[in-house]
Protein backbone atom coordinates (compact mmCIF):
# COMPACT_ATOMS: atom_id res chain seq x y z
CA UNK A 1 0.00 0.00 0.00
CA UNK A 2 2.82 2.37 0.93
CA UNK A 3 4.61 1.48 -2.31
CA UNK A 4 1.47 2.31 -4.32
CA UNK A 5 1.17 5.66 -2.58
CA UNK A 6 4.81 6.46 -3.34
CA UNK A 7 4.25 5.62 -7.02
CA UNK A 8 1.14 7.83 -7.09
CA UNK A 9 3.03 10.68 -5.39
CA UNK A 10 5.90 10.36 -7.88
CA UNK A 11 3.47 10.70 -10.79
CA UNK A 12 1.34 13.44 -9.23
CA UNK A 13 4.19 15.63 -7.98
CA UNK A 14 5.17 17.09 -11.39
CA UNK A 15 1.55 17.97 -12.19
CA UNK A 16 1.02 19.56 -8.78
CA UNK A 17 4.29 21.46 -9.10
CA UNK A 18 3.48 22.91 -12.54
CA UNK A 19 0.00 24.02 -11.49
CA UNK A 20 1.15 25.59 -8.25
CA UNK A 21 4.25 27.23 -9.75
CA UNK A 22 2.14 28.77 -12.52
CA UNK A 23 -0.20 30.44 -10.04
CA UNK A 24 2.79 32.31 -8.66
CA UNK A 25 2.93 34.62 -11.68
CA UNK A 26 -0.80 35.34 -11.47
CA UNK A 27 -0.63 35.90 -7.71
CA UNK A 28 2.28 38.29 -8.15
CA UNK A 29 0.20 40.42 -10.52
CA UNK A 30 -2.46 40.79 -7.84
CA UNK A 31 0.09 41.41 -5.05
CA UNK A 32 1.76 44.22 -7.00
CA UNK A 33 -1.49 46.16 -6.86
CA UNK A 34 -0.72 46.81 -3.19
CA UNK A 35 3.06 47.24 -2.97
CA UNK A 36 6.27 47.56 -4.95
CA UNK A 37 8.06 44.30 -5.89
CA UNK A 38 10.68 44.05 -3.14
CA UNK A 39 8.33 45.39 -0.46
CA UNK A 40 5.67 42.80 -1.32
CA UNK A 41 8.30 40.04 -1.33
CA UNK A 42 9.65 41.14 2.06
CA UNK A 43 6.13 40.89 3.55
CA UNK A 44 5.63 37.52 1.88
CA UNK A 45 8.90 36.15 3.28
CA UNK A 46 8.18 37.35 6.82
CA UNK A 47 4.85 35.51 6.72
CA UNK A 48 6.57 32.37 5.40
CA UNK A 49 9.21 32.53 8.14
CA UNK A 50 6.46 32.65 10.78
CA UNK A 51 4.70 29.63 9.24
CA UNK A 52 7.91 27.62 8.79
CA UNK A 53 9.06 28.44 12.33
CA UNK A 54 5.79 26.98 13.62
CA UNK A 55 6.33 23.80 11.57
CA UNK A 56 9.89 23.46 12.85
CA UNK A 57 8.76 24.01 16.46
CA UNK A 58 6.17 21.22 16.12
CA UNK A 59 8.23 18.61 14.24
CA UNK A 60 11.69 19.51 15.58
CA UNK A 61 13.68 18.36 12.53
CA UNK A 62 17.45 17.96 12.53
CA UNK A 63 19.21 21.28 11.99
CA UNK A 64 21.80 21.60 9.22
CA UNK A 65 25.46 21.94 10.08
CA UNK A 66 27.22 25.30 9.82
CA UNK A 67 28.23 24.39 6.28
CA UNK A 68 24.63 23.37 5.55
CA UNK A 69 23.41 26.75 6.77
CA UNK A 70 25.87 28.43 4.42
CA UNK A 71 24.73 26.31 1.46
CA UNK A 72 21.09 27.01 2.32
CA UNK A 73 21.82 30.75 2.37
CA UNK A 74 23.36 30.61 -1.11
CA UNK A 75 20.41 28.60 -2.42
CA UNK A 76 18.04 31.14 -0.85
CA UNK A 77 19.62 34.08 -2.68
CA UNK A 78 19.42 32.18 -5.98
CA UNK A 79 16.09 30.33 -5.77
CA UNK A 80 14.16 32.98 -3.82
CA UNK A 81 16.13 36.22 -4.01
CA UNK A 82 17.03 36.90 -7.62
CA UNK A 83 14.45 34.53 -9.14
CA UNK A 84 11.40 35.88 -7.31
CA UNK A 85 12.78 39.42 -7.36
CA UNK A 86 13.41 39.27 -11.10
CA UNK A 87 9.94 37.88 -11.78
CA UNK A 88 8.20 40.52 -9.67
CA UNK A 89 10.22 43.34 -11.23
CA UNK A 90 9.42 41.99 -14.71
CA UNK A 91 5.66 42.04 -14.07
CA UNK A 92 5.95 45.48 -12.45
CA UNK A 93 7.67 46.72 -15.65
CA UNK A 94 4.75 45.78 -17.89
CA UNK A 95 5.77 42.25 -18.91
CA UNK A 96 2.39 40.47 -19.32
CA UNK A 97 1.69 37.80 -16.71
CA UNK A 98 1.33 35.14 -19.38
CA UNK A 99 4.81 35.95 -20.66
CA UNK A 100 6.60 36.55 -17.36
CA UNK A 101 7.25 32.80 -17.14
CA UNK A 102 8.71 32.53 -20.65
CA UNK A 103 12.32 33.57 -20.14
CA UNK A 104 12.68 31.48 -16.95
CA UNK A 105 10.98 28.78 -19.06
CA UNK A 106 14.23 28.45 -20.99
CA UNK A 107 15.78 26.92 -17.87
CA UNK A 108 15.92 23.34 -19.24
CA UNK A 109 18.39 24.34 -21.97
CA UNK A 110 20.70 26.10 -19.52
CA UNK A 111 20.32 23.33 -16.94
CA UNK A 112 21.19 20.58 -19.41
CA UNK A 113 24.24 22.50 -20.58
CA UNK A 114 25.55 22.76 -17.01
CA UNK A 115 24.27 19.49 -15.48
CA UNK A 116 26.52 17.26 -17.58
CA UNK A 117 29.71 18.86 -16.26
CA UNK A 118 28.66 19.91 -12.77
CA UNK A 119 26.51 16.95 -11.69
CA UNK A 120 27.88 14.28 -14.00
CA UNK A 121 24.45 13.65 -15.55
CA UNK A 122 24.36 12.29 -19.08
CA UNK A 123 21.99 14.15 -21.38
CA UNK A 124 20.89 11.73 -24.11
CA UNK A 125 20.26 12.59 -27.76
CA UNK A 126 16.50 12.17 -27.33
CA UNK A 127 16.58 14.46 -24.31
CA UNK A 128 18.38 17.12 -26.35
CA UNK A 129 15.72 16.76 -29.05
CA UNK A 130 13.03 17.28 -26.43
CA UNK A 131 14.81 20.26 -24.90
CA UNK A 132 15.26 21.94 -28.29
CA UNK A 133 11.62 21.26 -29.15
CA UNK A 134 10.64 22.93 -25.89
CA UNK A 135 12.82 25.91 -26.78
CA UNK A 136 11.05 26.18 -30.13
CA UNK A 137 7.70 26.08 -28.33
CA UNK A 138 8.72 28.93 -26.04
CA UNK A 139 9.84 30.98 -29.08
CA UNK A 140 6.45 30.42 -30.74
CA UNK A 141 4.64 31.62 -27.62
CA UNK A 142 6.93 34.67 -27.52
CA UNK A 143 6.39 35.76 -31.13
CA UNK A 144 5.18 39.28 -31.87
CA UNK A 145 5.69 40.59 -28.34
CA UNK A 146 7.13 44.10 -27.62
CA UNK A 147 10.72 43.99 -26.35
CA UNK A 148 11.75 47.66 -25.96
CA UNK A 149 11.08 50.58 -23.62
CA UNK A 150 9.98 49.95 -20.04
CA UNK A 151 9.12 46.36 -20.88
CA UNK A 152 12.74 45.88 -21.99
CA UNK A 153 13.85 46.25 -18.36
CA UNK A 154 11.20 43.70 -17.50
CA UNK A 155 12.65 41.21 -19.97
CA UNK A 156 16.12 41.87 -18.50
CA UNK A 157 14.75 41.08 -15.03
CA UNK A 158 13.28 37.86 -16.47
CA UNK A 159 16.75 36.98 -17.78
CA UNK A 160 18.14 37.41 -14.26
CA UNK A 161 15.39 35.06 -13.06
CA UNK A 162 16.42 32.47 -15.65
CA UNK A 163 20.06 32.37 -14.59
CA UNK A 164 19.17 32.47 -10.90
CA UNK A 165 16.60 29.64 -10.84
CA UNK A 166 18.88 27.48 -13.01
CA UNK A 167 21.94 27.91 -10.78
CA UNK A 168 19.75 27.69 -7.67
CA UNK A 169 18.20 24.35 -8.63
CA UNK A 170 21.61 22.89 -9.51
CA UNK A 171 23.13 24.24 -6.29
CA UNK A 172 20.25 22.79 -4.27
CA UNK A 173 20.73 19.42 -5.97
CA UNK A 174 24.45 19.28 -5.27
CA UNK A 175 24.80 20.83 -1.82
CA UNK A 176 21.42 20.78 -0.05
CA UNK A 177 19.84 17.41 -0.89
CA UNK A 178 20.75 15.90 2.50
CA UNK A 179 19.37 18.81 4.53
CA UNK A 180 15.95 18.32 6.15
CA UNK A 181 13.54 20.37 4.04
CA UNK A 182 11.83 21.95 7.04
CA UNK A 183 14.87 23.33 8.83
CA UNK A 184 16.64 24.02 5.53
CA UNK A 185 13.67 25.99 4.18
CA UNK A 186 13.40 27.99 7.39
CA UNK A 187 17.02 29.06 7.01
CA UNK A 188 16.44 29.93 3.37
CA UNK A 189 13.36 32.02 4.07
CA UNK A 190 15.04 33.93 6.88
CA UNK A 191 17.85 34.83 4.47
CA UNK A 192 15.32 35.74 1.75
CA UNK A 193 13.35 37.96 4.17
CA UNK A 194 16.54 39.86 5.08
CA UNK A 195 17.49 40.11 1.38
CA UNK A 196 14.14 41.58 0.31
CA UNK A 197 13.85 43.74 3.43
CA UNK A 198 17.18 45.41 2.66
CA UNK A 199 16.21 45.79 -0.99
CA UNK A 200 12.91 47.42 -0.08
CA UNK A 201 14.62 49.81 2.36
CA UNK A 202 17.31 50.83 -0.12
CA UNK A 203 15.37 51.04 -3.39
CA UNK A 204 11.64 51.44 -2.69
CA UNK A 205 9.28 53.72 -0.78
CA UNK A 206 7.90 50.88 1.34
CA UNK A 207 4.27 51.98 0.92
CA UNK A 208 1.70 49.18 1.28
CA UNK A 209 -2.01 49.33 0.46
CA UNK A 210 -3.61 46.63 2.63
CA UNK A 211 -6.51 45.81 0.35
CA UNK A 212 -8.32 42.48 0.44
CA UNK A 213 -6.82 41.60 -2.94
CA UNK A 214 -3.29 42.25 -1.68
CA UNK A 215 -3.76 40.27 1.54
CA UNK A 216 -5.29 37.28 -0.26
CA UNK A 217 -2.57 37.30 -2.93
CA UNK A 218 0.28 37.46 -0.42
CA UNK A 219 -1.31 34.74 1.73
CA UNK A 220 -1.69 32.46 -1.30
CA UNK A 221 1.87 33.12 -2.44
CA UNK A 222 3.29 32.55 1.05
CA UNK A 223 1.39 29.36 1.89
CA UNK A 224 0.81 27.65 -1.46
CA UNK A 225 3.88 28.86 -3.36
CA UNK A 226 6.66 29.43 -0.85
CA UNK A 227 5.81 26.39 1.27
CA UNK A 228 3.79 24.14 -1.03
CA UNK A 229 5.41 24.44 -4.45
CA UNK A 230 8.96 24.93 -3.15
CA UNK A 231 8.62 21.79 -1.04
CA UNK A 232 7.41 19.86 -4.09
CA UNK A 233 10.26 21.31 -6.18
CA UNK A 234 12.89 20.23 -3.65
CA UNK A 235 11.28 16.78 -3.42
CA UNK A 236 11.52 16.49 -7.21
CA UNK A 237 15.15 17.64 -7.13
CA UNK A 238 15.95 14.92 -4.57
CA UNK A 239 14.23 12.14 -6.54
CA UNK A 240 14.95 13.04 -10.17
CA UNK A 241 17.81 14.24 -12.34
CA UNK A 242 18.33 17.97 -12.79
CA UNK A 243 17.53 17.78 -16.50
CA UNK A 244 14.26 15.95 -15.86
CA UNK A 245 13.13 18.40 -13.17
CA UNK A 246 14.06 21.36 -15.36
CA UNK A 247 11.95 19.99 -18.21
CA UNK A 248 8.81 20.55 -16.10
CA UNK A 249 9.47 24.29 -16.32
CA UNK A 250 8.66 24.14 -20.04
CA UNK A 251 5.01 23.56 -19.07
CA UNK A 252 4.85 26.57 -16.75
CA UNK A 253 4.67 29.28 -19.49
CA UNK A 254 1.83 27.44 -21.22
CA UNK A 255 -0.20 26.92 -18.03
CA UNK A 256 0.48 30.51 -16.93
CA UNK A 257 -0.63 31.82 -20.34
CA UNK A 258 -3.93 29.94 -20.04
CA UNK A 259 -4.50 31.35 -16.54
CA UNK A 260 -3.66 34.88 -17.73
CA UNK A 261 -6.03 34.51 -20.67
CA UNK A 262 -8.88 33.48 -18.37
CA UNK A 263 -8.18 36.05 -15.62
CA UNK A 264 -6.75 39.04 -17.50
CA UNK A 265 -7.81 38.49 -21.10
CA UNK A 266 -4.20 38.33 -22.32
CA UNK A 267 -3.65 37.27 -25.94
CA UNK A 268 -3.59 33.56 -26.69
CA UNK A 269 -3.41 32.95 -30.46
CA UNK A 270 -3.00 29.82 -32.61
CA UNK A 271 0.81 29.94 -32.72
CA UNK A 272 0.97 30.31 -28.95
CA UNK A 273 -1.28 27.27 -28.51
CA UNK A 274 0.94 25.33 -30.94
CA UNK A 275 3.97 26.39 -28.90
CA UNK A 276 2.32 25.10 -25.73
CA UNK A 277 1.75 21.74 -27.40
CA UNK A 278 5.43 21.63 -28.41
CA UNK A 279 6.41 22.26 -24.77
CA UNK A 280 4.21 19.40 -23.59
CA UNK A 281 5.75 17.00 -26.12
CA UNK A 282 9.22 18.18 -25.01
CA UNK A 283 8.53 17.21 -21.40
CA UNK A 284 7.35 13.75 -22.49
CA UNK A 285 10.52 13.19 -24.58
CA UNK A 286 12.86 14.31 -21.81
CA UNK A 287 11.22 12.14 -19.17
CA UNK A 288 10.73 9.02 -21.33
CA UNK A 289 14.34 9.23 -22.40
CA UNK A 290 15.46 9.30 -18.79
CA UNK A 291 13.28 6.31 -17.86
CA UNK A 292 14.72 4.34 -20.75
CA UNK A 293 18.24 5.09 -19.56
CA UNK A 294 17.56 3.96 -15.98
Amino acid sequence: MNHDFERFAARAAPVVFVLLWSTGFVGTKYALSGAEPLTYLAIRMVLVVILMAGMVAIWRPRWPSLAGVGHSAVAAILVHGFYLGGTAVAIAHSVPVGLSALIPGLQPILTSTIANRWLGERVSTLQWVGLLLGLAGVVLILHGRPMTGEVGWGWFASGVSLVSITLGALYQKRFCSDIDWRSGNLVQYIVAAIFFGLGSFLFEAGVVHWTGEFVLAVTWLAVVLSIGSISVLYWLIRHHGATQVASFFYLVPAVTAVMAFVLFGEKLDALSIFGMAACAVAVVLVNRSRKSAV
